[in-house]
Formats: structure tokens, C-alpha cells, sequence
């Protein structure tokens, strides 16, 4: 049975994706912040301080929700990572970095033309070296909780461009 022109059309699975969320102990936080809104609203009355606990407890989750909402995908031939999309082709040799590595390539050893989607409760990462001449960038580094998989999806989707 031939695929229908349908189906061709949609858009391919996702060989690798990852989604950067928060780490549980920030919500903790967001729940103090709640109370400590309320806190600061309970001299005016149970009303005031409950909304002020709705309200702070919201705007701090709304905040680490979006900070936590950073992907990481490997799709059909293109490395998505945050906004920038940038095609597998364009992308040299990918190299796991353990969190000591990590760590350098995010302080003395970082270039700031490089593009990074890093989050700091993510120890381990990715780096990848960008081989297009036309791009002012060196590399890409990426936080990543499984970065031995992102490479694999890499190296995949490398080989399936050639």
C-alpha cells in the first residue's frame, strides 16, 4: 500500500526531544512566593491576602513555566534548539560534555559569539562546532539531560543528509 500525498505532507517525527522544565525545587519556591504575597496583603483583610497569594504564586509560576519551557529537537534534518533552527549540514562533529566540561564551556572556555541554550540545573550538555563559513558562530552549546542521545540523534540525522 502507497502512502497518500496526505501523509507524505506531514511533518516527521522528532528523532530526539527535550524539554529543559524546571527542576522540582523551583516550585517549591513558587509556592513560597505565593505565601509570602499574601503575607505581605494580610494586614488588609482574608480577601486581600488570598488574592495576593493567587497572584504572586501565578506570576512566579508563570515565570518559571516559560524559563522552563526551552526544547531541544532533532527534526527532519535540522537541530531545533529554543528559536534558532539551524540545518544538520551546517553542524560539524557533536561532543558530549560531562559536567565538569560543561561547566568550563560555560565560563572560561565559553566564546560569546557561540549560541547557547544552557540551564543551570542541567549539569550535562552538548557541544556542537558550526562548519558553515557564513555563519559568524563557532558552536553551539546545548544543556541536555541525555546528551548521549542528542549526539546519536545527530550523528543520525547527519548521516541521513549526505
Amino acid at each position: 500500500m502507497q502512502p497518500s500525498a496526505a501523509s507524505s505532507a506531514q511533518p516527521a517525527a522528532p528523532s530526539f526531544d527535550e524539554r529543559l522544565t524546571a527542576p522540582a525545587s523551583w516550585w517549591v519556591i513558587v509556592a513560597l512566593l505565593g505565601l509570602s504575597g499574601g503575607l505581605v496583603l494580610f494586614p488588609l483583610g482574608t480577601v486581600p491576602t488570598l488574592v495576593g497569594v493567587v497572584a504572586a504564586a501565578a506570576l512566579a509560576a508563570v515565570a518559571v513555566s516559560s524559563y522552563g519551557s526551552a526544547r531541544v529537537r532533532v527534526v527532519s534534518g535540522s537541530l531545533v534548539a529554543g528559536d534558532a533552527r539551524i540545518p544538520v549540514s551546517a553542524l560539524g562533529a557533536p561532543e558530549v560534555l560531562d559536567a565538569e566540561e560543561a561547566r568550563a564551556w560555560r565560563s572560561y572556555k565559553a566564546d560569546p559569539r557561540a549560541f547557547m541554550l544552557m540551564r543551570s540545573y542541567v549539569p550535562t550538555a552538548v557541544r556542537v562546532e558550526v562548519t558553515d563559513p557564513a555563519d559568524p558562530t563557532p558552536y553551539v552549546y546545548l544543556s541536555s539531560r541525555d546528551p548521549e542521545a542528542l549526539v546519536s540523534a545527530l550523528e543520525s540525522a547527519r548521516a541521513e543528509a549526505r
